[in-house]
């Protein structure tokens, strides 16, 4: 055999998108608590982004605490993004023989980051859109019941755009897990005792 033909046979090889969909979400049942604790937090962290934009729209006029308002958010958002971070490193540290398994049987390290991104995109959707629904609701609930009307396209405005930050917010913390997931030697991968 020839040198040429010899490294096409060995060529790494992407599986079809339905794989990498598959692989996500056995990942995700596999550590079905850590991943709902991933959920919670990111919904928990929308749940308050969007309570304070359907309140700060309830209320007509700006208040001077808006500000600090701002911050709080921009802190709960920032600590929410650590949190998934947090949990897709260790998603990587526990998956290193999975990780080195996959790549020895000629999965490329493209295949490897769409894994990891479609695991993020799982978890940042349902726990964005979970909390998104549950902030705008009772925030809406609670300026009702002070007499102040918010209209349903705003609150479905604020329900839409949450949710797309929370996606977007959760697929940037998996860029670093997934990167480093896909850099990893498959024989070293295979060598870890975890």
């Amino acid at each position: 055999m020839s040198e040429p033909s010899a490294r096409a046979q060995f060529k790494n090889v992407d599986p079809p998108f339905w794989v990498a969909w598959n692989q996500a979400l056995a990942s995700i049942r596999v550590r079905f608590f850590r991943q709902l604790i991933t959920s919670v937090g990111i919904a928990l962290g929308i749940a308050f982004y969007a309570s304070m934009q359907t309140l700060r729209i309830a209320e007509s006029s700006l208040t001077k605490d808006d500000t600090k308002m701002q911050w709080l958010v921009a802190t709960s958002l920032l600590m929410c993004l650590v949190g998934v971070t947090n949990s897709m490193l260790m998603s990587v540290s526990e998956r290193f023989r999975e990780i080195g398994t996959i790549k020895c049987l000629g999965a490329s390290d493209s295949f490897i980051v769409r894994v990891f991104f479609l695991e993020a995109t799982i978890l940042g959707a349902t726990g964005s859109f979970a909390g998104a629904t549950l902030g705008v609701g009772l925030s809406w609930i609670a300026a009702r019941a002070s007499g102040a009307d918010v209209a349903f396209a705003d609150c479905l405005g604020i329900t839409l755009g949450a949710t797309v930050i929370g996606m977007v917010m959760t697929v940037l913390a998996a860029v670093a897990p997934a990167i480093q997931a896909a850099k990893m030697p498959a024989a070293a991968a295979l060598r870890v005792e975890v």
